[in-house]
Formats: C-alpha cells, sequence, structure tokens
C-alpha cells in the first residue's frame, strides 16, 4: 500500500519549517557580527512561500479526506490539530524572520528538538482508542473505510426498510379508501330504504282508515237493515196481540232506543 499523502507531504513540511528555523539562526548569527546574508535572506524567504504553499496544500487534502469519509471524524480532528501547529509554526517564523519575535533557537528548542521529540509525550497517544493503537496508517484507513462500508450497508437496509414500510402504507390507504367507497353506498342504500319504509308506511295508514270506514259503514247498513225488518214485522204483531196502545207505543220506544244505542257504539272513534 501506498503512504497517505497527507502525512507525506506534513513530513516534508516539517523539514522545511525546521530548515527555515536553521537558516534565520544562521542570518541572525552573520548580523551580530556585522555582516550581512543576502543569500540566506532570499532562501528564507523562499522558503516561507514553500512552507506557506505546502500548509495550503494540507487544508485541502484534509478537507477532502473528511468530505469523502476516508477518514474518521477523531482522524480528522487529530490532523486539524498537527496543522494548527503548523500554522502556528509559520507565524513564529515569519516574525522571528522579520525579526519581532523569539529566536529561531527558542523555537526549534520549543517545537522541533530531539529532546521535545523524545521527552514529550504525544497526548494522541492518550485518546487513541484500542482498536487503531499500534496500527499504522494504512491499516487505520483500510479499518476506517471497512466501518465506513458497514454503514453504508447499514443505511442502504434502513432505506430499505422505510421503503417496504411507505408501500405498507399506500396499500393500508387504499384500503381504507375502498372500505368508505362501500360505507357510502351502505349509508345511501339504507336512506332509500328508510324511504321506501316510511312511504309505504303511510300507504298502510292510508288502507286502514279506509277499511275502518268501510267497516262503519257496513255496521250502521246491517243495523238500519234490521231495524226495517223489526218495524215492519211490527204491525202484525200488533194485530194478533191484545196489548193496549199506550204498551205498544212503549215497545216501539224502546225498540228506538235500542238501535240508537248500536249506532253511537258502532261509530264511537277509538285509538
Amino acid at each position: 500500500m501506498a503512504p497517505d499523502p497527507w502525512f507525506s507531504t506534513y513530513d516534508s513540511t516539517c523539514q522545511i519549517a525546521q530548515e527555515i528555523a536553521e537558516k534565520i539562526q544562521q542570518r541572525n548569527q552573520y548580523e551580530r557580527k556585522g555582516e550581512k546574508a543576502p543569500k540566506l535572506t532570499v532562501t528564507i524567504r523562499a522558503l516561507l512561500q514553500n512552507l506557506k504553499e505546502k500548509i495550503a496544500l494540507l487544508k485541502d487534502l484534509l478537507l477532502r479526506a473528511v468530505a469523502t469519509h476516508q477518514i474518521t471524524q477523531l482522524e480528522g480532528d487529530r490532523r486539524q490539530n498537527l496543522l494548527d501547529d503548523l500554522v502556528t509554526r509559520e507565524r513564529l517564523l515569519l516574525a522571528s524572520f522579520k525579526n519581532e519575535g523569539a529566536e529561531p533557537d527558542l523555537i526549534r528548542s520549543s517545537l522541533m528538538s530531539e529532546e521535545a521529540k523524545r521527552g514529550a509525550p504525544n497526548p494522541w497517544l492518550f485518546e487513541e482508542p484500542e482498536e487503531t493503537r499500534g496500527l499504522g496508517f494504512d491499516e487505520i484507513r483500510q479499518q476506517q473505510q471497512k466501518i465506513i462500508q458497514e454503514q453504508d450497508a447499514g443505511l442502504d437496509a434502513l432505506s430499505s426498510i422505510i421503503s417496504r414500510q411507505k408501500q405498507m402504507g399506500q396499500e393500508i390507504g387504499n384500503e381504507l379508501d375502498e372500505q368508505n367507497e362501500i360505507i357510502d353506498d351502505l349509508a345511501n342504500l339504507v336512506e332509500n330504504t328508510d324511504e321506501k319504509l316510511r312511504t309505504e308506511t303511510r300507504r298502510v295508514n292510508v288502507v286502514d282508515r279506509k277499511s275502518t270506514s268501510c267497516g262503519l259503514f257496513f255496521l250502521l247498513e246491517k243495523v238500519m237493515n234490521k231495524a226495517g225488518l223489526m218495524i215492519k214485522s211490527l204491525p202484525e204483531q200488533w194485530l194478533r196481540s191484545d196489548l193496549h196502545p199506550s204498551q205498544q207505543a212503549g215497545m216501539i220506544m224502546v225498540i228506538l232506543l235500542l238501535l240508537v244505542a248500536i249506532v253511537v257504539v258502532a261509530v264511537w272513534p277509538t285509538n
């Protein structure tokens, strides 16, 4: 596997910064002796420009790696801190070149000395997880790519589940629409049946009233016929009997009252 281009560029940038610090120290030594060193000044200025370009390239590579998920967020933060350290070192070197800051030997002793490299602990070792401790950059990148692939597979599975849920929701919605149409049809049918029932009830009531009137008329007709027969038969009985005329008149009155009572009872309204 080819080495990570970011760390290759980072190492070369650190070497340029160290070289600039050494050149500035040499220039300052010449100036203390009262000598001029124009060649060193031109070289330092070119190296500072190269350092600036290298730092810009590191920023661009880091942004691409984070945007394309080639590295994890933790690794991106670690590289960003290294890059910030380089930017600070560039400012100190530029200030020293312009005689506005600390001496390059102090800068080098605090940032680039071998003693600092050997004695100062790396804070990232304390924050590095157990899964990546002791692994090289290529192995860490492979592990990160594997994690990203697993995350992509999980997202694909989640997307498939969401698609199925969406399809089920659409099918349930279609089924509810069909059920609503059936309920509307049943409501219309019940309404029509209720209207027909009301119509038939009115017809039955009319027929019932007509049948009641016909029955009363029929009863009256029977009573009148019976009364007529009784009245027609009365003179013959009277001629055959020896009743007193006052008794005969009383019998006629009783018969008429009975007929009236029958008619009243027959035509009296009932619920």
